[in-house]
């Protein structure tokens, strides 16, 4: 059964809501929905008070102040958040030391565009695959004819050269117990999830004892039920930029009555 899974996204120290496609270097792009008067930590706890489990930290932008504020809601709820952004070989252990029960590994599993199957295989014997989730979000692209989608790494503006397909999600699978998708060009705009993409996720990822958060587009309570059925409730999913506790009018406590109804 789908589930609603929480985020908390880290810009420069601050919690906000930003349109993923303006994420570049160069801060002049970028397009924020949101930015949080509230701590990192005020989310962490209203997450825990609501067990909302399996909720991100995701930093955008590896820098002192974005270190300091993940570290700050891993301490409101050890043990119960991952950690995502910049995470590598050289600093994963220090952040399950500093309380993420996941890390989630993006950018460095893709070294020049490529997948390295021997980094994902090092990082999973370093941390445990229960303590890893592989970032495979993506970018839509036509292949020969067809709607294909395309991992992208740094900060989703750069593709790689690796497709979503079942056979990558079951290899995958060996050596990691749950996957994050974020529909990149979908994502903070508030008009719909890539309904294509969730169907695809439901498909591509049956049979698996893995689990798969799909992020990007929700708009009302209603994705719910659409992400439910689409996946045959194999997919759960993450609302930001519409959310009321971001700014918007899709109302918290109605996404954790639905979590508690099923």
């Amino acid at each position: 059964m789908t589930k609603y899974v929480g985020c908390i996204d880290l810009h420069d120290g601050q919690v906000k809501q930003i349109v993923g496609s303006t994420l570049t270097t160069d801060n002049n792009d970028l397009s924020t929905n949101f930015v949080s008067s509230h701590s990192p930590a005020y989310y962490a706890k209203l997450y825990k008070e609501h067990n909302i489990f399996g909720t991100h930290v995701i930093k955008l932008g590896s820098n002192r102040p974005n270190d300091e504020a993940a570290i700050e809601a891993l301490s409101a709820w050890p043990g119960s958040l991952q950690i995502g952004g910049g995470i590598n070989i050289d600093n994963c252990k220090e952040w399950i030391a500093r309380g993420a029960d996941k890390v989630i590994i993006t950018s460095w599993l893709f070294p020049n565009g490529g997948l390295s199957w021997d980094r994902l295989k090092e990082i999973s014997s370093a941390v445990g695959k229960e303590h890893l989730v592989v970032d495979v979000s993506c970018k839509r692209q036509t292949i020969d004819g067809a709607d294909s989608w395309v991992v992208a790494m740094n900060k989703w503006q750069t593709l790689t050269n690796t497709t979503l397909s079942k056979e990558l999600f079951h290899a995958m699978s060996e050596y990691t117990g749950e996957f994050l998708v974020h529909a990149a060009d979908v994502e903070g705009l508030c008009q719909g999830i890539d309904e294509e993409l969730v169907v695809k996720l439901g498909e591509w990822c049956s049979g698996l004892d893995v689990k798969i958060v799909y992020a990007g587009g929700a708009r009302s309570l209603d994705d719910l039920q659409i992400v439910d059925k689409l996946s045959q409730g194999t997919v759960d999913l993450t609302y930001g930029s519409s959310l009321d506790i971001f700014g918007g009018d899709v109302k918290f406590q109605e996404l954790v009555e639905w979590n508690k109804s099923h």
